[in-house]
């Protein structure tokens, strides 16, 4: 845990340059988002862990490797979060409003990911789409996309 936050550190410090890039940070805020709704029912499912995988791997193009790590800093980063902030207000800046309403839409993956949803993750995720300025139609447009599919939109 203490390496892979250390490691962090020294990539950033080592190279100024690629501190200044805010991609690996918006990663980190959106994976923490998305931690944030496999956490909301005080459950996490092995499905749900994979789904985040899959949906980090795919939306950010990273290696295995590179996911995991995302995924281990996300987490730690939720664990000592007092709030949500930080992490809303990273992806309110960089983020399109396009780009908004596909994270809620990742969030209702993941909230499907173990076979269907529960109020506690759908409160979770209405909360974090009005946090992130998502309208209440894209919310529930996002939602019936997943729905539709089956789960894995």
């Amino acid at each position: 845990m203490l390496d892979t936050i250390q490691r962090f550190f020294q990539q950033t410090l080592a190279e100024p340059e690629a501190a200044s890039d805010p991609a690996p940070t918006l990663e980190l805020a959106a994976a923490a988002l998305l931690c944030e709704v496999m956490r909301a029912d005080y459950h996490t499912d092995q499905t749900q862990l994979e789904a985040l995988r899959e949906l980090l791997k795919t939306h950010f193009k990273l290696s295995a490797t590179a996911v995991e790590e995302l995924m281990e800093m996300a987490r730690e980063e939720v664990e000592a979060a007092v709030d949500h902030y930080q992490f809303v207000s990273l992806i309110k800046q960089h983020y399109s409003y396009d780009q908004r309403c596909e994270l809620v839409r990742m969030m209702w993956v993941l909230a499907y990911a173990d076979g269907g949803h529960n109020a506690l993750e759908e409160h979770r995720i209405r909360r974090l789409a009005d946090l992130l300025h998502v309208s209440h139609s894209d919310f529930i447009r996002t939602k019936l996309q997943v729905q539709e599919a089956g789960g894995m939109a």
